[in-house]
């Protein structure tokens, strides 16, 4: 099932997304697609930090939160090098 929409862009974003090939349904959908998962995210992540605050758990310094990216990334890296 699909569903028709109609949108109002001014002159200039319509023709630079149309040149940049961003007014297609592919492209429509994968743009609406990642805007609901990085809202969804987003979501998430306010629920638990209210969750954390509640819970009175200290915030993380700077160098935690570094290693924590440092270490996902390797682990995404990692599960990518096998594959």
């Amino acid at each position: 099932m699909t569903t028709k929409i109609q949108i109002e862009l001014s002159d200039a974003i319509a023709q630079a997304a149309q040149a940049a090939g961003l007014l297609t349904p592919q492209a429509l959908d994968r743009l609406l697609s990642n805007a609901l998962r990085r809202q969804q995210a987003a979501n998430y992540l306010l629920t638990v930090a209210d969750e954390v605050a509640a819970a009175g758990i200290p915030p993380m310094t700077m160098e935690e939160i570094n290693a924590e990216v440092k270490a996902a990334r390797t682990e995404r890296q990692q599960r990518a090098d096998r594959h």
